[in-house]
């Protein structure tokens, strides 16, 4: 069927050059976007032209007359091809459209008799002839794994999905709106990298040939931001990738976004302050108010957020003492959590995710973590064993994670050689950053640094409960070879 389709369309495209016409034409700047005219028409400015360009996404010809519907990134609207008002060509070329084909229209804008707003074209122009189909007119793309394989067909198709697209874009630039007014300066730090660090996690391994060495895929951009601190920059952010091989799973994707930003002089509570600023004013400017539905629960995004501590929270929902380390292990025989070789820090942060993790719906900081997970984390003065470090967890998803920054660069290189020594299960740190100790010796200002999911925290502000969704082009196993 499709195969008869594109040799259908194959012909209507010799046709069309038959014509004399490109069916694939050029430069096109005069449309407006649909939304733009829509509205103007909407507020009074009905009689004038308009002009508008998109994809056919329903064709009606009837007689001498053809009815369409044209869309853009903006809008859907209907279109009136005449065949007393065009040109014998262009009437011609009207009878050869498909669904799918790419055109512009200009004419006189007014409404029909059943109220639609409508282009009467005068002049028509094709600018891509489509030669396979668009997904069926009335359900659109449906299949979900192919909305992820060929998320050309999603957006073409699913307005919804071109809907979450914007709004993920308008919720990213609002977070970099809201920074530069704070006086956070953008930057950009290295994706290949040639010793990997700032995170816990496996690396994507690549070899560059002029040099002749290995590189990694960055899987934190932590340690260069700080080199930033440490030259003089005091306020500083970046929105980009971060690439961890590791597992896929509703939460999880290899190629992922964060925001990373870092203020000298700054500590985790004025992190916390950014985070609750941030996320707060997009839903409120995004979401229309302060509450999201998300899974069949209602999310409340109301000032000032739950705090709890690491230690109380394992009390309150472990039962236990997370300074005891025979009440910790005893616990984990009971949970099936596998122990042998892994510090006792580790298999505590185990406990939590199984058991506490799944209570933080709203929007809960999590503070003071033990030391022995924070390798890049300042003490607390007054309790050593803690660490300044708090996680936020929305919907029962870390959303994001911030640190009072260790600057000591003796304790950071104490750090780093326990986690070269193996001694913390799960660090996969394999070479010394000698040059970020280097950096330290220099002198780090106090900071405050915050990493926030940017993939994650749409999830939660769109209702969506797969990552696969608010990522445009989602990681997928290869397609299986049709036999």
């Amino acid at each position: 069927m499709l195969e008869k389709i594109y040799q259908d369309r194959l012909k209507c495209l010799e046709k069309i050059r038959a014509l004399g016409i490109n069916p694939y034409g050029g430069k096109y700047d005069s449309a407006e976007p649909i939304a733009d005219i829509l509205d103007a028409y909407s507020r009074g400015d009905s009689s004038r032209r308009a002009d508008a360009a998109g994809r056919i996404v329903l064709l009606r010809p009837m007689g001498k007359l053809i009815f369409a519907h044209l869309r853009d990134q903006s809008g859907t609207m209907q279109i009136c091809l005449r065949r007393d008002a065009l040109d014998e060509r262009s009437w011609q070329l009207a009878r050869l459209l498909d669904l799918g084909d790419i055109i512009a229209a200009a004419g006189q804008l007014s409404k029909t008799r059943t109220g639609e707003i409508t282009i009467f074209a005068d002049t028509l122009t094709l600018l891509c002839k489509s030669l396979l189909p668009m997904p069926e007119k009335f359900h659109g793309l449906v299949d979900v794994e192919r909305r992820y394989r060929q998320r050309y067909l999603d957006l073409m198709s699913n307005p919804e999905t071109m809907e979450l697209a914007r709004k993920r874009i308008a919720i990213i630039e609002h977070i970099r709106d809201s920074l530069r007014a704070k006086g956070f300066s953008e930057v950009e730090t290295p994706m290949m990298q040639p010793i990997y660090g700032g995170a816990a996690a496996k690396p994507f391994i690549t070899h560059h040939n002029a040099l002749g060495i290995d590189l990694y895929l960055r899987i934190s951009p932590e340690l260069y931001l700080k080199r930033l601190l440490v030259g003089g920059m005091e306020k500083v952010f970046e929105i980009n990738r971060n690439f961890r091989n590791e597992g896929i799973d509703s939460k999880h994707n290899p190629e992922f976004t964060m925001l990373e930003l870092y203020q000298a002089y700054g500590d985790y509570n004025v992190m916390r302050e950014i985070t609750e600023e941030l996320i707060t004013t997009a839903v409120q400017r995004h979401c229309g108010g302060l509450k999201v539905s998300y899974d069949g629960v209602e999310i409340d995004f109301t000032r000032p957020w739950r705090q709890a501590t690491y230690e109380e929270l394992v009390k309150e929902y472990a039962g236990i003492s997370m300074r005891d380390s025979s009440a910790v292990r005893k616990k984990a025989d009971e949970l099936g959590i596998e122990q042998a070789g892994k510090a006792d820090a580790v298999i505590l942060n185990e406990i939590f995710e199984q058991l506490i993790e799944p209570h933080l719906v709203q929007p809960t900081f999590v503070f003071d973590y033990p030391v022995e997970l924070c390798p890049l984390t300042r003490p607390k003065v007054d309790d050593p064993a803690l660490a300044e470090r708090f996680e936020l967890y929305i919907a029962c998803m870390e959303i994001a994670n911030a640190y009072t920054e260790l600057n000591d660069p003796a304790i950071q290189e104490a750090n780093f050689s326990q986690q070269l020594a193996g001694e913390q299960t799960g660090e996969t740190m394999r070479v010394m950053d000698e040059d970020f100790i280097t950096a330290l010796r220099h002198g780090m200002p106090p900071a405050g640094g915050l990493g926030i999911g940017i993939d994650r925290l749409i999830m939660v502000l769109t209702g969506r409960t797969t990552i696969r969704d608010v990522i445009l082009f989602p990681m997928l196993r290869p397609e299986a070879k049709k036999t």
